[in-house]
């Protein structure tokens, strides 16, 4: 047992005995102190505000003081000291004490080996994480029963070293729930909040059986490979820009081609072919990100629907027939079938109603000749054509 004693002992009493405390200049950033000798029969243990003080002996903590005052030893100690059972058995038993302190204190971590995430769209990604947290010890004994029992911890760096792998174990289990929920490796960014607090919701679980509570964590960050991250960051401007990949390259390729002018048409007309869309698809896709860069498009607007560059005015794209806005612009070229608007040769739809320039063409219900498509009668008998 220990007794509070509020007389300290003289030197050189008996046995050896002493004042036991923490000095100021040892304390520093350090959460752990141990006594550095064997504790003897008379010693005075002295705890302050911010301190606890632990005895331990063979593996677990026999008592604690985790109030401020000066604490001696006393016969009734004489199952905890190993001076008095030795002079009697020959045996020396080890009494330590361990000095705690109460505060909190500021620890980083990161991943030494990475986390392998499975993304439905990236596959296996390596992830590595940091950040910083704050700690206490709020179980002294639980806290030197592990550190000091279990895992055979001497001092601080043994203590933080054990903390930092705990805490890249808690984030990276953290993640796999996160993960088992649905979140991809693109939600990564824009979720470390949720992550940070999904942490802090699991570390009691965690953290309790080692004695010890995470107050606080911040500046997680989650690293993903350069290769990834590359791809991450096209697929978030397309989806600003509203385009699928190959408008996206072909967007780079203007982009190249206008800081290369002497190289542009080189540029544009490769990215087309090599693209696999021909030369006129890749200007249209080029076009469209042309505007979308704000380069503008030299009169022209690009279909909202197949990219195509369309002129100012046109009411309907002349490539698909998507409705465009704007009066149709007077234009040489065949008339429409339906409404008589003159097009562009070469033009699939109206630009005016948007009907198909080119009617399928019917056969006669007399003679089974072809009858062109619009025609009223048929060329061969002169039989009206059927509707």
């Amino acid at each position: 047992m220990v007794t509070n004693n509020p007389v300290p002992p003289k030197g050189g009493s008996l046995l050896g005995a002493t004042t036991i405390n923490w000095e100021d200049v040892y304390k520093g950033n350090n959460v752990m102190w141990r006594v550095p000798r064997n504790i003897r029969y008379g010693d005075n243990v002295v705890v302050r505000q911010d301190e606890t003080a632990v005895f331990f002996r063979d593996g677990k903590v026999l008592a604690y003081l985790d109030r401020p005052d000066r604490y001696a030893l006393t016969s009734l100690n004489a199952g905890i000291i190993g001076n008095l059972i030795q002079s009697l058995s020959g045996v020396r038993q080890e009494a330590e004490v361990y000095y705690l302190q109460r505060r909190i204190f500021d620890g980083k971590f990161g991943s030494a080996e990475p986390y392998v995430f499975r993304d439905p769209d990236f596959g296996l990604v390596n992830l590595r994480v940091f950040g910083d947290y704050r700690w206490h010890v709020a179980a002294p004994d639980l806290f030197i029963n592990q550190f000091v029992g279990t895992f055979g911890a001497a001092a601080t760096p043994d203590v933080e070293a054990r903390l930092r792998d705990q805490m890249v174990l808690l984030v990276y289990s953290s993640l796999g729930k996160m993960k088992d929920q649905g979140m991809k490796v693109t939600d990564l960014a824009g979720s470390l909040p949720t992550i940070e607090q999904a942490v802090l919701g699991f570390a009691p679980q965690h953290f309790g059986p080692l004695g010890v509570e995470i107050n606080q964590l911040q500046g997680l960050s989650v690293n993903l490979p350069e290769e990834v991250q590359k791809a991450v960051n096209t697929r978030s401007t397309m989806g600003v820009l509203g385009v699928n990949y190959m408008q996206y390259q072909a967007g780079q390729a203007l982009t190249t081609a206008a800081a290369n002018p002497s190289g542009g048409a080189g540029t544009m007309v490769g990215a087309g072919v090599g693209l696999g869309a021909g030369l006129g698809m890749g200007y249209g896709m080029a076009g469209q990100m042309q505007g979308a860069y704000g380069g503008g498009g030299g009169g022209s607007t690009p279909c909202p629907k197949c990219s195509a560059l369309v002129p100012a005015g046109v009411r309907f794209c002349p490539s698909c027939g998507n409705p465009m806005s704007g009066p149709a612009p007077a234009a040489a070229g065949p008339p429409c079938p339906k409404c008589g608007t003159a097009a562009p040769a070469g033009t699939k739809f109206c630009p005016s109603c948007g009907s198909p320039m080119v009617l399928p063409t019917k056969k006669c219900s007399n003679c089974q000749a072809e009858i062109p498509g619009g025609s009223k009668f048929c060329p061969a008998c002169g039989t009206a054509a059927p509707p």
